[in-house]
């Protein structure tokens, strides 16, 4: 939204193309950047060194993996989400900011009460269909970035799955759970569909 209230057009085009350009490049480059950023001889490490501490081995300290992951998740997606956000924000009709602006709406009130429920149908959808692989999450990023010392805060399900079904030979195993990630999905997104038409009225069906 802030975004979108941006009247520089050389400015707006230089955010967005520094945003999107996450989604678009390979996970394995975009997991190496981030080895390489968080490394003992890495940036993040040689600020840190400028600052008068001592170096931190991020990868394998397991108190980090979880704030490397999703930093670099958000890094990664915001930009993307952005442009489906921009598209909604560009279907509002700009007569009902007109209308609001002769009643003496602000700009806060204009973004509170016209720009927040146009886009809340968007908002939504996209909880909706996030939500409903939220147990699948992650599996090639975690791959790429954990390793034995931070397998106690690194795994999920699927990765779980994989250390046990394919690299253990417990191939039942594996396919039961895999199974069961599935069905809890489907049933996430369900329940979450429903309740989201109960109280807003928009859901996927």
């Amino acid at each position: 939204m802030l975004l979108n209230e941006v009247r520089d057009g050389i400015f707006k085009r230089s955010i967005q193309t520094v945003s999107y350009l996450p989604h678009f490049i390979s996970l394995v480059v975009v997991v190496g950047m981030i080895i390489e950023l968080t490394s003992v001889d890495g940036i993040i490490n040689q600020i840190i060194r400028r600052l008068g501490y001592a170096p931190i081995d991020f990868m394998n300290e397991p108190r980090w993996f979880r704030t490397i992951f999703i930093g670099s998740g958000i890094w990664q997606n915001f930009g993307w989400n952005s442009i489906i956000y921009l598209a909604a924000l560009s279907s509002i009709d700009p007569q009902l900011y007109e209308a609001a602006k002769i009643d003496g709406a602000g700009r806060w009130q204009q973004m509170r009460y016209i720009t927040l429920p146009s886009i809340m149908p968007t908002a939504i959808i996209l909880l909706i269909l996030n939500l409903g692989s939220l147990l699948s999450v992650g599996f090639e990023k975690i791959i790429l970035m954990y390793n034995p010392r931070t397998y106690e805060v690194a795994d999920v399900i699927s990765t779980y799955v994989y250390r046990r079904g394919i690299l253990g030979g417990e191939y039942s195993f594996g396919a039961a759970v895999g199974l069961f990630n599935s069905v809890a999905n489907l049933i996430l997104l369900i329940i979450v569909n429903k309740i989201a038409k109960q109280i807003t009225e928009i859901g996927l069906w």
